[in-house]
């Protein structure tokens, strides 16, 4: 069986009509149907790793927009036994402690990154 590696490097993409991040939620669904999958998480998409966020707050007018809970979608990856990668340095660059980070995150350095694409078959790149 492949092993693919969803590397996600655009954030909050689509997550008004859909109210989740496409490419977590399509990772997600890859794992449910049996594929062998990995998330890797570099430039801003490293904001996805960070405990107690809130992206909610999007009104027009009196009307709220419902947000997406990116630290539920993320520990649902992480209970999922999904591998989910951080680059440490792309975090650092934000000024994300690793204290920050919900539990099960692993970091890599940005120079790590053509190994940990090595051990993969395949690669989406969102």
């Amino acid at each position: 069986m492949a092993k693919y590696l969803s590397i996600i490097d655009s954030s909050y993409r689509a997550t008004i009509e859909e109210q989740d991040d496409t490419a977590v939620w399509f990772t997600h669904a890859m794992k449910n149907g049996g594929a062998d999958v990995s998330i890797l998480l570099r430039g801003d998409a490293v904001n996805y790793a960070v405990s107690g966020q809130d992206a909610k707050g999007l009104r027009f007018g009196a009307r709220t927009v419902k947000g997406p809970d990116m630290v539920r979608d993320i520990q649902a990856v992480i209970d999922k036994k999904i591998s989910l990668y951080a680059v440490a340095d792309d975090l650092a660059e934000r000024g994300i402690p690793a204290s920050r980070l919900i539990p099960g995150v692993e970091q890599v350095q940005r120079s790590a990154i053509a190994r940990l694409i090595e051990t993969h078959d395949r690669v989406l790149s969102w």
